[in-house]
């Protein structure tokens, strides 16, 4: 029995020796993937000993700029065509036609910088200075041109959303762009940004939220804001952020009902043809009339309706010099009230004054010349003669 378990575990060891030689013979630790020193996310420089012999075929790129830019891309051609020769790229400005054509040369060693060229010339065509525009030759500069025109079918709101982008002042563009370390342009129905890959697609999510309508970019701003904070803390590196970040409920607005007309019932028969002013004429007995009763008639009518309207106006300036009414029933109903509780009012004084009375009195009362009283008979009362 050991013998077979022994045998067992021996197979199980082999098995495990195949699986780890199906990877590969070259898929062994080389020296330099532990090496602290070495970068691997950095992107070297070009350089042109490592394409020595230099493009096989011609690549060409072009696109169309609009008329308003013709102007400005004539006095700057002259920057961009010094910075492209530097690469062994030509390039071409058709005013006839409003293009821009870049193309590689004999003297290109760069494979990738006609891809670079084209990015340019689009960044060009979008509104970007030339200055600025230049920079995504660079290696570590990427672009990214966001089409936001139909994502909106109302212009009106389409305006009022792409403008929260840019904010007051240019306040919120600048925030963002502080933040995700981009440079950032709001030109017509595009954003073009400029940037490093992790900062383009922070930018291209904002934009894409902003404009349906779905998260401010304010709300956008508060998050980076605590992402940075949150990367300054070694200890939370390697955690999950959502608990820290904040989360925004989007509230319905009410929006207005919009009032709907009552729907008249369905007759297949048309309305009664309305009577014209020669039938009304005749109804009235005018139509038989002669001309000078009819224009007496009618500047007796003319003569009412000025008398009216003055009296109106009349009645209308008399009313700013008629005294206000004054509310009589409430008056009365106080006055009423007050002479109840003035009345009240004494007779509740008198009473307190006859009992104050009689309270002295009794105060005052002598025990001794009481019952030296006593002694003594009473004395009778004179009665008065009848005579007198």
């Amino acid at each position: 029995m050991d013998t077979i378990a022994t045998e067992s575990g021996g197979g199980g060891n082999s098995d495990e020796m195949q699986n780890k030689k199906k990877k590969g013979k070259h898929d062994k630790p080389k020296p330099w993937d532990e090496d602290p020193n070495i970068d691997h996310w950095k992107i070297e420089k070009f350089d042109p000993s490592w394409n020595e012999g230099g493009m096989l075929e011609v690549s060409s790129f072009s696109t169309l700029f609009p008329q308003y830019r013709e102007k400005y891309l004539q006095e700057a051609w002259p920057l961009v065509k010094s910075a492209l020769k530097e690469f062994g790229i030509v390039c071409e400005l058709n005013l006839v036609e409003g293009s821009m054509t870049v193309s590689t040369t004999l003297k290109t060693r760069d494979p990738y910088i006609i891809v670079k060229a084209r990015d340019l010339i689009k960044l060009l065509s979008r509104s970007v200075p030339a200055p600025q525009a230049i920079k995504v030759l660079d290696d570590e500069v990427q672009c990214d041109i966001i089409k936001i025109g139909n994502l909106v079918r109302n212009k009106e709101r389409f305006v009022k959303r792409r403008q929260h982008l840019v904010g007051p002042n240019s306040s919120t563009l600048k925030a963002l762009e502080i933040l995700t370390g981009c440079y950032i342009l709001v030109q017509g129905n595009t954003v073009a940004a400029m940037g490093s890959f992790k900062g383009l697609k922070q930018v291209r999510r904002i934009v894409e939220d902003c404009i349906p309508n779905k998260m401010h970019p304010v709300y956008h701003i508060k998050i980076l804001m605590m992402k940075k904070e949150l990367e300054k803390d070694p200890a939370l590196i390697n955690e999950n952020w959502d608990r820290f970040l904040p989360k925004f409920k989007k509230k319905n607005v009410k929006q207005k009902k919009v009032k709907t007309k009552e729907k008249k019932p369905y007759t297949p028969f048309p309305p009664p043809q309305q009577p014209s002013k020669i039938d009304l004429q005749l109804e009235s007995g005018e139509y038989f009339l002669s001309e000078q009763k009819k224009q007496a008639n009618k500047w007796r009518q003319k003569q009412e309706k000025q008398a009216e309207k003055t009296a109106e106006n009349k009645r209308k300036r008399e009313a700013a010099f008629l005294p206000p009414e004054e509310p009589v029933k409430q008056n009365a109903d106080k006055s009423k009230s007050d002479t109840h509780d003035l009345a009240a009012m004494t007779n509740s004084i008198k009473k307190r004054a006859e009992e104050f009375g009689k309270q002295k009195s009794v105060e005052n009362f002598d025990a001794a010349d009481y019952i030296a009283a006593s002694g003594e008979p009473p004395k009778k009362k004179k009665k008065k003669s009848k005579h007198t």
